[in-house]
């Protein structure tokens, strides 16, 4: 197991969708488990296979439990079948999107389908942060991020504080 690297803004390969993954071997839990020590490293609640190069459609998360212990999911082919309602996720971050922090409209309650990682079948209600959390991982496995969820003038200035971050280095 070792640490990935986690892509960040603007690299292109962020807005690739991931590809369903058909089989779950070895192969498939070691790059979990490196994605778990990842997301733990960084700190994260939730990576999505996209954000480490890795164009399969796999997500982990871990919003904890009520005890403050880890509680880590994995979930393989998610899709969100229903969503209702409107929350605002306040001051949502990213860790593709470093010095970024924002306000993004999201459902407040959703359904999401998927596997785990032994290849059983998933069926989540979700509401509040986990709605957030799976919302948010989802999108990055559809090429979309946060900031595509905001307004143009917040995104454009964004976008020009990373670029002018670029020419500096």
């Amino acid at each position: 197991m070792s640490l990935l690297e986690i892509l960040t803004y603007p690299n292109v390969k962020l807005r690739d969708p991931a590809s369903a993954l058909e089989n779950i071997d070895g192969d498939v839990q070691a790059k979990i488990e490196s994605m778990t020590a990842t997301m733990y490293h960084a700190p994260g609640v939730g990576l999505a296979a996209t954000q480490v190069g890795w164009g399969k459609s796999v997500l982990i998360y871990d919003i904890g439990n009520k005890d403050g212990e880890r509680a880590l999911h994995v979930l393989i082919n998610p899709r969100i079948v229903d969503s209702e309602g409107q929350i605002l996720s306040e001051d949502e971050g990213c860790l593709s999107l470093p010095d970024f922090r924002a306000d993004v409209k999201r459902a407040e309650k959703v359904l999401v389908e998927a596997v785990d990682r032994d290849g059983n079948p998933l069926r989540i209600e979700a509401e509040g942060l986990h709605a957030i959390v799976l919302q948010h991982e989802i999108d990055h496995l559809s090429g979309r991020l946060c900031i595509d969820h905001i307004s143009s003038l917040k995104r454009n200035l964004y976008k020009r504080r990373i670029q002018k971050r670029l020419r500096q280095k």
